[in-house]
C-alpha cells in the first residue's frame, strides 16, 4: 500500500469521562476531530469509520471521517500513538460535535494537556 492510497478502517473508541473526552477532542481542527489511540499506521487523508461512545452514554455514534493527525509509535515525549479523525461536514458531523461541545462546556480554557497539545 502506498502512502497516498486511501486506507479504510473501522475504529471504536469509548470515552469514559469528561477528562478523557477533553484529552481526545481536537477543537482547533476544522469541524473538530477526535484523537483515537492506535498503534496501526495511517496516513493523512485516509478515510476511516469510527464508532464513538461518549461519557454517560451507551450509544455508539457513527463517524465517517478522515485522518487529519498522526502520532506515530515511539513519538517524542512519550505521546500516545494514534490518529485524529476529523468530524464530517453536514448534519451528522454537527450532531456529534454539538454533543461533544455540550459535554465539554466550561473546559475549553483549561491548561490541561491533551493527546495532541
Amino acid at each position: 500500500m502506498s502512502a497516498t492510497s486511501p486506507r479504510q478502517g473501522i475504529l471504536s473508541l469509548t470515552l469514559k469521562d469528561r477528562a478523557a473526552l477533553y484529552s481526545a477532542y481536537m477543537m482547533y481542527m476544522k469541524n473538530g476531530a477526535i484523537f483515537v489511540p492506535t498503534p496501526k499506521r495511517y496516513f493523512l487523508g485516509n478515510e476511516v469509520f469510527l464508532l464513538l461512545t461518549l461519557p454517560d452514554s451507551s450509544e455508539r455514534l457513527p463517524v465517517a471521517g478522515k485522518v487529519v493527525w498522526c502520532t506515530p509509535v515511539g513519538a517524542q515525549g512519550n505521546r500516545v500513538a494514534g490518529i485524529g479523525v476529523q468530524l464530517p461536514d453536514g448534519q451528522a458531523g454537527n450532531m456529534v460535535r454539538n454533543r461533544i461541545e455540550t459535554l465539554l462546556a466550561g473546559m475549553f480554557n483549561s491548561d490541561k494537556s491533551t493527546h495532541t497539545m
